[in-house]
């Protein structure tokens, strides 16, 4: 029993102690009470810092929600819109995984095709292009750099995936192709190369007629051409004041719209049969994060509960806490409909 009350008390001593090196906005965020409702919890994303936040929930069974606070744009002072555009940034690689998966699965390239089959030239500018499969580049398995962690990437971003490539060829690869894992842009820009080339046309077009309208996601969108930029989303880095959403960043869609498409991956909607269901399920998860400047969103389905939560915030800061605080608050929001789940 002495032994039991002394393990006891190390452990709090253990834990008090932790606490002095958790940063105080951490802590400020994650220890107060559960509230009870989930506006209020989104309500308080605006007190850690957020100019604005957008949640969409759909719990099985129910009519889905969504909720707002705080702005849609700081300038114009517009409240937070629950139909805002917002940019996904990794979010689109679940929609790059999918294609290549209903590709596959009609024969129009393999998984086991190498990265120079589709281009030759990149042999001896990528290191074992010649040994690194598609299946390896949608993994991250492949140990191609990374062309976002090149130095001060994101204080003069590229505009052109050739000029984003350009960044890591002939560096060195981080790892023997297959032999490890680590996230890579590179990976999935070397993706949408390659579905353009044996397309023949630009891979939006597939995602749009084969993954978006068949779920009727008619609220996602490839670039800023295609929207009204007052329904975007603003989005603002700390240190800036420029308003980041007219920057050239990749797919835009509203937190509905992802949430239907995260439900139909997970319940099997989104594929021809099941046998194209296994594939994609053998190849990358059904759910994902996405960071860019300005622009943070998480997007995971619940299977306890059977439902789907995705938070779109903004502002990001990459040397400060935004993204922890982004996490801290999905998952209090989580854990409230859990609760309301429970009772």
């Amino acid at each position: 029993m002495k032994k039991k009350n002394l393990f006891r008390a190390l452990l709090f001593i253990g834990t008090v102690i932790s606490l002095f090196y958790v940063p105080w906005p951490i802590l400020k965020a994650w220890l107060p009470p559960l509230p009870s409702s989930v506006q209020e919890q989104v309500d308080d994303a605006v007190d850690m810092g957020f100019d604005g936040i957008v949640v969409y929930i759909e719990v099985a069974g129910e009519a889905p929600d969504v909720y707002t606070a705080g702005l849609h744009s700081r300038q114009d002072s517009i409240p937070a819109k629950p139909e805002a555009l917002f940019k996904l940034a990794s979010i689109s690689k679940l929609y790059r995984a999918l294609a290549f998966t209903k590709m596959a699965s009609r024969g129009l390239l393999s998984m086991d095709d190498k990265l120079t089959d589709f281009f030759p030239e990149l042999s001896g500018r990528i290191e074992f292009a010649d040994e690194i499969t598609v299946k390896m580049l949608i993994q991250h398995r492949s140990g191609i750099p990374n062309y976002t962690d090149t130095e001060g990437y994101w204080l003069h971003p590229k505009s052109s995936s050739e000029e984003n490539l350009a960044l890591v060829l002939d560096l060195p690869a981080q790892f023997p192709p297959d032999s490890d894992y680590e996230y890579c842009n590179t990976n999935y820009l070397l993706l949408g190369e390659i579905m353009d080339k044996v397309l023949g046309h630009p891979h939006s077009k597939f995602i749009q007629s084969e993954i978006l309208a068949p779920l009727q996601l008619n609220h996602t969108y490839f670039s800023l051409e295609e929207v009204d930029m007052e329904d975007v989303m603003s989005g603002y880095h700390v240190g800036y004041k420029e308003d980041l959403k007219y920057n050239r960043t990749g797919m835009m869609a509203t937190a509905e719209d992802v949430g239907k498409f995260i439900r139909a991956l997970n319940n099997g909607k989104a594929f021809q049969d099941d046998e194209e269901r296994s594939l994609y399920s053998s190849l990358y998860p059904k759910e994902h994060t996405g960071l860019v400047p300005g622009f943070q969103s998480i997007a995971k389905y619940i299977p306890e509960i059977d439902a789907v939560v995705v938070q779109f915030t903004s502002t990001t800061n990459f040397h400060g806490y935004n993204w922890n605080l982004s996490e801290i608050s999905w998952n209090r929001i989580v854990d409230i409909i859990e609760d309301h789940h429970d009772n």
